[in-house]
């Protein structure tokens, strides 16, 4: 069991975690590409459905052509590999709220692993059929988004607007048993 201190440490890696969207060219090591899996696969699920399936892309060119399906995304080209997340298509509700949830794990696991990751939507209907038809997914199946996995060259937001960084303080964010009562 963890210790208070290593508890400690481990929250503070994951107040840490960040999108990257720069990476260096090293490949991931296969072993450390399983246990990213392994994380995703213990990840829970609305129900314990577990109702995705991941492809791993470390195929430069299927990237590039990820990246091109809208510009925001075009930072995919840069990663060492990706994992998609294709879910069955069964119940869009909790699998909108599975595929984050293991998008999370997936970003937390990569910063604890010493690499980084970033996640990148493929953007309206249009662009998602794209996206299956350049990963080969069947029709039937929900595929939004690709987890980019890598080494990152800095974790500075390389777009032309970047968002603000920063987060609110808790007083902004919480309320003690109603709403707009104040906490501590």
């Amino acid at each position: 069991m963890a210790t208070r201190s290593n508890a400690h440490q481990v929250l503070e890696q994951i107040r840490k975690v960040r999108q990257i969207r720069q990476y260096r060219p090293d490949p991931v090591p296969a072993d450390v590409v399983t246990e990213l899996l392994e994380v995703a696969r213990w990840t829970g699920s609305s129900r314990n459905i577990q109702p995705w399936h991941f492809i791993v892309v470390d195929d430069r060119e299927i990237l590039r052509q990820i990246s091109r399906l809208r510009a925001p995304i075009n930072w995919v080209a840069e990663a060492s590999l990706g994992i998609a997340i294709v879910l069955d298509g069964a119940s869009e509700i909790s699998e909108a709220y599975d595929e984050g949830r293991v998008s999370e794990r997936l970003l937390i696991a990569a910063k604890l692993l010493g690499l980084g990751g970033g996640v990148a939507w493929y953007g309206d209907a249009s662009q998602q059929a794209e996206a299956k038809r350049i990963l080969g997914i069947p029709p039937e199946r929900t595929a939004r988004s690709i987890v980019t996995i890598g080494y990152p060259r800095t974790a500075r937001d390389p777009r032309p607007s970047p968002a603000r960084g920063g987060r609110k303080p808790l007083a902004e964010l919480v309320s003690l048993n109603r709403y707009g009562e104040r906490w501590r």
